[in-house]
């Protein structure tokens, strides 16, 4: 490659494998967005808010999630990680939102699990403890060897 062509291993792998993902030319340089977005059933924001708060995290309304060198994506919601990179939510069609992010050297996997793990077994939680308690039941959470999250569900 060219000088001040700068592309990580996996842009290039990509690349030849897809043949183009969208590169941009920025200061002399070929830039080609990282972000992957995947399908979420993530439908309530406050249950989402409560996730991310427990990750010690903000939710940010209509902004940009930061991605690798300089790439940003628009999120009518983003979370605000502590490392480099964010992650954007922009709601489907269907009421649902999709989660967007940068996945490049592992900086948003350490702070929400890998595929969005930990977030999303926070989200169910804080949503099923809501509906719960909707229903008049009272709500213990029991965290579990395996690192699952046991929810104990009695009357009032």
């Amino acid at each position: 490659m060219g000088e001040g062509l700068h592309l990580c291993s996996i842009c290039v792998h990509l690349w030849l494998s897809l043949g183009s993902l969208n590169p941009q030319l920025q200061n002399s340089q070929l830039i080609v967005s990282h972000f992957t977005t995947i399908k979420t059933q993530i439908k309530d924001v406050e249950a989402l808010r409560s996730a991310v708060n427990e990750l010690g995290l903000q939710l940010l309304a209509n902004t940009e999630a930061r991605g690798y060198i300089s790439n940003k994506t628009k999120g009518d919601y983003v979370i605000r990680l502590k490392g480099p990179y964010d992650v954007a939510l922009n709601q489907q069609p269907d009421g649902t939102f999709g989660l967007t992010t940068d996945w490049w050297d592992g900086h948003v996997e350490k702070e929400v699990g890998s595929n969005f793990g930990r977030l999303l077994q926070l989200y169910g939680v804080h949503k099923a403890t809501v509906e719960a308690k909707k229903k008049g039941y009272s709500v213990l959470r029991r965290h579990q060897p395996n690192g699952s999250i046991k929810l104990i569900l009695a009357t009032l």
